[in-house]
């Protein structure tokens, strides 16, 4: 297929480093030519191109770092996506936006897209004032997931923490489909219910991970987030 009106931005993070191949045709771009704080010059950048879907990947994700400089995540997060979701309103572009399971209070685990959420760190509460602005454009997908490197970077993982994270490379192949669809509103897309310590020890089953608890860790994480998949199931198959 052609992607030449598709752009993604966080063009050069984790995500979009696994579209690149299966969306060759595509605008990748990051906050040098595509600036979320900068309205004209991402007008600039969309002149004289066709785009009819932007998939919104560039986010500031770090749950420390955000501790430690919040006013930046409010800057990307939340008015970067505002700037945005006004853009593709004035230009009819359709908004495909990454959003996080962490939006989830986590106490229950296996949330329904319906389901209330009430964010337990700031990096949450950041991602999930993106998802307002958002949800006040009626063209726009946001999906809820969880993904991780190909590997698993750290030496622990949470043993008391649950999840449906994904490999990025699988995330990718999926998100493709929601491109190619004419979804609206709000999905899931995440694997199995398992712990972190699970997770990592199948992806990286070569290394040997240490055993992490919640209660080890200087920021607030959510015990349970992991999610319901039956709407993307439903639509695409059951993985």
């Amino acid at each position: 297929m052609n992607y030449s009106n598709l752009l993604i931005t966080g063009g050069t993070g984790l995500l979009g480093k696994q579209l690149k191949p299966l969306l060759a045709d595509a605008y990748l771009v990051g906050s040098s030519e595509f600036d979320l704080m900068n309205s004209d010059l991402m007008n600039r950048y969309l002149d004289g191109k066709e785009i009819k879907t932007i998939l919104h990947a560039g986010a500031f994700t770090s749950p420390p770092k955000i501790n430690a400089d919040p006013k930046l995540a409010i800057d990307v997060n939340i008015i970067g996506t505002c700037n945005l979701v006004k853009i593709c309103m004035e230009r009819n572009i359709k908004l495909i936006y990454i959003c996080t399971d962490y939006v989830f209070k986590g106490d229950q685990g296996m949330y329904k897209e319906d389901d209330p959420v009430l964010p337990a760190n700031k990096y949450a509460w950041s991602k999930l004032g993106g998802e307002c602005a958002v949800r006040m454009y009626d063209n726009s997908l946001i999906v809820r997931t969880s993904f991780g490197e190909m590997t698993f970077p750290y030496e622990k993982a949470f043993i008391d923490q649950w999840t449906s994270r994904l490999r990025v490379d699988e995330m990718a192949r999926r998100l493709v489909k929601l491109i190619n669809s004419d979804l609206t509103g709000t999905i899931h897309i995440g694997d199995k219910r398992q712990t972190v310590m699970e997770y990592a020890c199948g992806v990286s089953p070569e290394k040997t991970i240490g055993k992490l608890s919640l209660t080890e860790v200087s920021f607030v994480a959510p015990k349970d987030t992991s999610l319901d998949t039956r709407r993307y199931d439903e639509v695409f198959g059951k993985v």
